[in-house]
């Protein structure tokens, strides 16, 4: 069961693209209709970039943050009737099998009188030790499960970039949370789709090969993602914020507070330049516990 070409719509996101992004923008096109958001800050034209004449371009000319250029890409996808959304980061490189199968689960859950959010692939990230497992929210810490089987996996939340979303259910959980801005940002959305009552599922059969975070640091042996001091200020405000919501699991919330002395003493003592690290993260703390969301205020 193939969920048809003109049902499904591929979201972009383009931030600083190079030529491989171009490419691959143009070769999504050939699966459905490809819209690309363009947060770099300079507004340029779709011909000067490359693009195919059939790839919608969305240039904003200022970084708005993912959760807006994917409200920005679905808003599209929803005028023109598509019923599935795959979205994108720009470096993401998923295999044809990928861009068709994900639909059609997403298509066959439906069929079967199953609630879907959406579905989304496992995820392999050499540099961290192969495929990351997908993930429950369990006390005293997340469940790790293996992507294993033919079946597609409950999971509480997966990250957006290959997922396919289950367009039929958007104006009931709602658009991704702008004023997260980055970070989170699917993660909240997972739970708060789940709230609603629809499932997040892992495909343990369909692949796509994705770098979770910067360049891995060795702490004592153990690798851990890294992130400009940047990054962190939006990881520790987000996870801060979203703590102070009532909606999001107790569980979730209890290995976010148990974590975060853990990460501080990380990022502060071993990523370079460390006060900078220990600053911003300490920074997006405050901002998360008074309520200043959105894009980083550097005033």
């Amino acid at each position: 069961m193939v969920a048809e070409a003109r049902e499904v719509g591929i979201v972009v996101v383009f931030y600083h693209p190079d030529a491989e992004c171009i490419r691959r923008a143009n070769w999504f096109a050939g699966f459905g209709t490809c819209v690309v958001v363009d947060n770099t800050e300079a507004l340029r034209t779709a011909v000067d970039l490359g693009l195919r004449a059939d790839v919608l371009y969305l240039p904003n000319g200022a970084n708005l943050g993912v959760a807006t250029a994917i409200n920005q890409g679905v808003a599209q996808l929803l005028e023109r009737g598509c019923s599935y959304a795959l979205i994108f980061d720009q470096d993401s490189e998923p295999s044809a099998e990928l861009l068709t199968g994900l639909p059609a689960l997403v298509e066959r859950a439906l069929r079967a009188r199953q609630r879907v959010a959406l579905i989304g692939p496992a995820y392999d990230d050499a540099r961290l030790g192969g495929t990351a497992p997908f993930v429950r929210f369990k006390f005293p810490a997340l469940e790790r499960i293996e992507p294993a089987g033919t079946e597609p996996i409950p999971v509480d939340f997966l990250i957006s970039s290959g997922s396919c979303i289950n367009l039929k259910a958007w104006h009931d959980i709602g658009p991704m949370d702008d004023a997260l801005f980055i970070d989170f940002v699917d993660l909240e959305w997972c739970v708060r789709a789940q709230v609603k009552g629809y499932g997040v599922f892992g495909s343990p059969t369909l692949h796509l090969a994705h770098f979770l975070g910067g360049e891995p640091i060795r702490v004592l042996g153990r690798s851990y993602p890294s992130h400009s001091p940047l990054r962190h200020y939006y990881l520790f405000r987000n996870a801060t914020a979203l703590i102070c919501r009532g909606y999001m699991p107790w569980t979730w919330k209890w290995t976010e507070l148990t974590k975060m002395p853990v990460r501080l003493v990380i990022y502060g003592g071993w990523l370079k330049p460390r006060r900078a690290h220990l600053a911003m993260a300490l920074r997006g703390i405050w901002d998360g516990l008074t309520g200043k969301m959105g894009a980083f205020d550097r005033g």
